[in-house]
């Protein structure tokens, strides 16, 4: 079992950037990892996603400007997020996947103005 923390969300103008860790209990090694995200009044949807492999899936809406990377060495996944727009602003969680269990983070919120 491996608990997760996110941390780096925030409000940002549009055009603007973050950059969202998750923080991992343990060792991420053997975990596809992702970062989805919750809008207001929507259902959780992917954002991002990077295999053991590190082979990468994006959502279309945030491919180009999206970024997910891991590190394995300190248990930890990014999401950096450029040219944000308004309808990017969500609660956005970090995944751990492994066969047939997943594990959750709390969330953190982001917010864009336009």
């Amino acid at each position: 079992q491996v608990q997760l923390v996110e941390s780096g969300g925030g409000l940002v103008q549009a055009g603007g950037s973050l950059r969202l860790s998750c923080a991992a209990s343990g060792s991420i090694f053997l975990y596809t990892m992702g970062w989805y995200r919750r809008a207001p009044g929507k259902e959780r949807e992917l954002v991002a996603t990077i295999t053991t492999a590190l082979t990468t899936i994006y959502a279309d809406s945030v491919k180009g400007r999206f970024t997910i990377s891991r590190d394995n060495a300190r248990n930890t996944v990014n999401l950096q997020m450029n040219s944000l727009r308004p309808d990017d602003t969500a609660v956005y969680y970090c995944k751990a996947s492994i066969r047939y269990n997943e594990y959750w983070g709390q969330g953190t919120q982001v917010t864009v103005s336009s």
